[in-house]
């Protein structure tokens, strides 16, 4: 009770050597142990409850089967817990142990962070962010396979995984072309970040593919809040013509929306279309009718950072090659807040 089973103890009572126990729990290549012999061994190994020394063996091999996971407020964020949640299913898949930090954007906690990772020897390191932007890689990183996960860098060498910004705003305006409507306004976000950027660009393009010409007065930035769609819905629909429908930066833009549109008698999607984008499911399944929006991979992009740190480490043939800057599709989520544009 309470010491640890060796491999001298599961020896004593199997009848065989040290030596041979080593060989078949370690899996040695090359030894000639007979069945019975070899199966008697794991069983007796099994019920002495024996654990072998991880910290041992990855010296020995080389590897800790260890991943870090620096994060900024991830943690702490539940619409991209399944960031995490994909990250470790990959992890597991492959007999890793993901060891995840929260730096709650504190730059000396960070460096603490990255240190003790670094002495307990980590295979690689997922750096990521709570939301899509350019980051500078830590130095301290740079001695160890890392790949930015939800942030990019500016330098294409280091590898990362990121939503395709460009291509959810196209599927997000395609979706609404596809029901019949011309007049589309986008309430954007006014931070600069590369979501801002992407999906306005995305935006444009499906436009031109649809050929509708953009019209300025029908793109809006705001703060990504209740407060900021329903400002910003305010304007956009009260102009005249006013549009038919609008494509919101984020799900929460669109709450705003919402208390607009009532305000001024529209029934959504009966008068205006509303379509958002992140997919939290609490805010899109809480407004009635349910929001369509399109949804970041938060699961694919933490399983993807995984695979190309296995990659970039060796670990893994993902049959990908080298570790690169990596875009995800973002799919559309269909609720009940698209429809025909009604004629004005």
């Amino acid at each position: 009770m309470g010491r640890r089973i060796g491999i001298k103890d599961v020896a004593a009572a199997a009848g065989v050597s040290a030596t041979t126990v080593s060989h078949i729990l370690n899996e040695v290549e090359g030894k000639r142990i007979n069945a019975e012999t070899r199966q008697r061994v794991l069983e007796t190994a099994r019920e002495l409850g024996y654990a072998p020394n991880g910290l041992a063996r990855g010296l020995r091999l080389k590897r800790s089967n260890t991943i870090g996971f620096v994060s900024d407020q991830i943690a702490t964020t539940p619409h991209a817990g399944r960031i995490i949640l994909g990250a470790q299913e990959e992890a597991a898949k492959h007999g890793l142990l993901l060891l995840m930090l929260n730096t709650g954007g504190d730059p000396e906690l960070e460096r603490k962070e990255i240190d003790l990772l670094l002495q307990r020897q980590v295979d690689g390191v997922l750096y990521a962010s709570m939301y899509h932007r350019v980051v500078e890689v830590p130095e301290r990183l740079r001695s160890v396979p890392t790949v930015l996960l939800d942030a990019r860098s500016d330098d294409p060498g280091v590898p990362s995984v990121v939503p395709d910004e460009v291509l959810g705003g196209e599927t997000a305006v395609r979706e609404l072309v596809r029901h019949g409507h011309r007049r589309i306004g986008f309430i954007n976000n006014v931070d600069d970040i590369p979501a801002t950027h992407g999906r306005l660009e995305g935006y444009r393009r499906a436009l031109a593919e649809a050929g509708i010409a953009e019209d300025p007065r029908l793109v809006v930035a705001e703060t990504t809040d209740a407060v900021g769609g329903y400002r910003a819905a305010l304007r956009l629909l009260q102009a005249e013509p006013r549009p038919t429908a609008l494509f919101c930066f984020a799900d929460r833009l669109a709450m705003g929306v919402y208390r607009a549109a009532a305000e001024l008698g529209l029934s959504i999607p009966a008068d205006l279309s509303v379509i958002g984008f992140d997919n939290q499911e609490l805010i899109c399944d809480g407004l009635f009718p349910g929001l369509t929006t399109v949804a970041l991979p938060h699961y694919e992009m933490g399983a993807r950072a995984v695979a190309q740190l296995l990659a970039l480490t060796g670990a893994q043939d993902h049959g990908t090659g080298s570790a690169a800057q990596e875009m995800l599709p973002c799919p559309l989520v269909a609720r009940a807040s698209v429809a025909s544009p009604p004629r004005l």
